[in-house]
């Protein structure tokens, strides 16, 4: 009895030791500040759904404002090396690693991030999984209709835009601002508050969402948006990204949760918890003057941004890759996901 009892309590504390061990905590780093929207209302309920359906077995601690080092640019090396468990950011930071994905940061090819974060998560899985393929991709989305904020002098026409300097988060919104007649600069949005502080920018081309962390509704006094009822001037793309190695080293039933928490669904959440961002974002300028490009004058804008698709389009052709194909397929998923 005294044996049997000794091996039942040894088998008992290495079972207590091996649901110890599985106990995981993942670190989450991205570059945004700790109150901004995609922290609260995308992030952290993210991490709160793990901690939920795994019985806390699974807890994140999150790194905003690259508090573990390191720029924007770096971090989708820094999560698949391992330096990261998780991180959030926007594969446009690196220009032409991931020219797949690229058609749906051209110009007029968005009308809200719901339908078109879904079309991308759809369109990565058919059409770039070579571009992820070194790191576990738990989604893929874009944010709301992009707007321009301007400093000093207010855009309602193409002629108003010549010679500003407009930073641009991607080679793509790089290409459309120069076909405008603006001067862009690439930057990333950590950088974007203190270069409008130091007029180093005549102005930012930001999604509402982002605006407050930024400061642009301080920073900026002009704020210019398409018609609502066309495509949107331009998007960007963004991925949520595990370590490959650290999903492989989970517990089948934690990976389960991990798959879960993942895909076309959550994709398509992100997008509406930015809809609903921009709200709020978009009334924090609500002394600012506005703008809104339609009828002509967007016609022609549309007209500018053409010469950017077809650009892509050769672009990528060039590599052996059907961009005319991909281009098309993009808008065919964008129009199938998004709600009329």
């Amino acid at each position: 009895m005294r044996k049997f009892t000794m091996v039942t309590g040894i088998a008992l504390l290495g079972a207590l030791g091996v649901a110890a061990a599985q106990e995981v905590t993942l670190k989450v780093h991205h570059f945004l500040p700790a109150g901004s929207a995609v922290h609260t209302t995308i992030i952290e309920p993210w991490c709160e759904r793990l901690a939920r359906d795994s019985g806390n077995r699974m807890q994140c601690r999150i790194y905003p404002s690259m508090q573990l080092g390191g720029t924007a640019p770096q971090l989708y090396d820094q999560v698949r090396d391992g330096v990261v468990d998780v991180a959030w950011t926007l594969p446009g930071y690196t220009a032409g690693r991931f020219p797949r994905v690229e058609v749906f940061e051209l110009p007029f090819m968005t009308r809200e991030p719901v339908g078109t974060s879904k079309a991308l998560w759809e369109y990565v899985e058919q059409h770039a999984p070579g571009e992820f393929a070194d790191v576990k991709l738990i989604a893929a989305h874009v944010h709301g209709p992009g707007a321009l904020h301007t400093t000093r002098r207010r855009i309602a026409s193409l002629a108003d835009l010549k010679g500003m300097k407009i930073r641009a988060p991607t080679r793509q919104a790089s290409r459309l601002l120069a076909a405008l007649g603006a001067t862009p600069v690439a930057m990333p949005v950590p950088q974007v508050g203190e270069a409008l502080a130091k007029g180093v920018l005549d102005g930012a081309a930001l999604p509402w969402d982002v605006v407050p962390a930024v400061k642009a509704q301080e920073l900026t006094r002009f704020h210019t948006e398409t018609d609502p009822a066309a495509p949107a001037l331009y998007t960007s793309t963004f991925v949520l990204a595990m370590n490959k190695a650290r999903y492989a080293a989970l517990p089948p039933e934690l990976r389960r949760v991990i798959d879960a928490n993942s895909g076309r669904a959550l994709s398509g959440e992100i997008g509406r918890a930015y809809a609903e961002a921009d709200t709020v974002g978009r009334k924090t300028a609500a002394q600012g003057v506005f703008d809104l490009v339609a009828g002509a004058e967007l016609d022609a804008w549309r007209a500018r941004g053409e010469s950017v698709a077809d650009a892509w389009v050769a672009e990528v052709s060039a590599k052996g890759i059907d961009g005319k194909k991909l281009l098309e397929h993009a808008s065919a998923l964008i129009e199938k996901n998004t709600a009329r």
